[in-house]
């Protein structure tokens, strides 16, 4: 059996800065003790449709860069990026790059946001996490993009009204039983902006039969994590 220990943080969010973002991504990551830490939706800047874009490398990541570099960890965190799109950007010890963009934005996104090309996966230890941002994992043809790359695990950041953490759940049963796969989904918790007064915060891991493995409450600062096992379908890369 392998293992890949994955934690969803749904850290508090300063609208618009990036700076005090950025230090509480990197206290979420040497908290969490995970190899791998989700974060929600553009979680480095709020749901800002406004926000400028973040470059991969804007000194303000710095400390996250730092707190990735001590704990080994890789971190999945959100921002606008040059097109513009929304964009999960994958920050370690190297520092930062955009390692997806969101195929399909939605609502007032689409006023001002571009649609990414094509899914992606990202590979952590042979493990093989697809990568999706909110909307996209309502998109049955994303889901099943995505998992014909030969995922392990589907993996998304969220921004969700309160009364739809039960749709996110539905979603993570239905591509965990559909695809045999693990399925963490981070969302944002406490207020934030384009009309979220509130937000769902129940970011949360589910196993491939669907069962849920972790599940956060609604606060702003929580996170839980699960680990991962599967059989060695797979060896890490060299």
């Amino acid at each position: 059996m392998r293992s890949l220990i994955i934690c969803v943080a749904q850290p508090p969010c300063a609208a618009l800065d990036v700076a005090a973002n950025a230090l509480a991504h990197a206290e979420a990551v040497r908290t969490a003790g995970a190899r791998v830490v989700v974060f929600p939706e553009m979680s480095l800047t709020g749901y800002e449709l406004d926000a400028p874009v973040l470059s991969e490398d804007d000194p303000r990541l710095d400390p996250l860069i730092a707190a990735c570099a001590e704990t080994g960890t890789i971190a999945l965190a959100g921002a606008p990026v040059q097109g513009p799109y929304i964009a999960t950007l994958a920050i370690d010890e190297d520092g930062a790059r955009v390692a997806y963009l969101k195929q399909n934005p939605g609502g007032a996104e689409t006023r001002r946001f571009l649609a990414g090309p094509c899914p992606e996966v990202i590979e952590v230890d042979g493990w093989r996490l697809g990568l999706a941002i909110c909307r996209d994992t309502g998109i049955r043809r994303h889901r099943a993009d995505t998992a014909a790359l030969g995922i392990d695990a589907y993996v998304a950041g969220a921004t969700d009204h309160p009364a739809d953490d039960v749709v996110m759940a539905e979603r993570a049963r239905q591509v965990s039983t559909t695809f045999g796969v693990w399925v963490a989904f981070a969302g944002f918790a406490g207020p934030t902006g384009g009309g979220y007064p509130q937000t769902a915060g129940r970011s949360g891991i589910w196993a491939p039969d669907g069962s849920e493995q972790a599940r956060a409450g609604r606060q702003p600062g929580e996170l839980v994590r699960a680990t991962l096992v599967s059989s060695p379908r797979r060896l890490p890369s060299s």
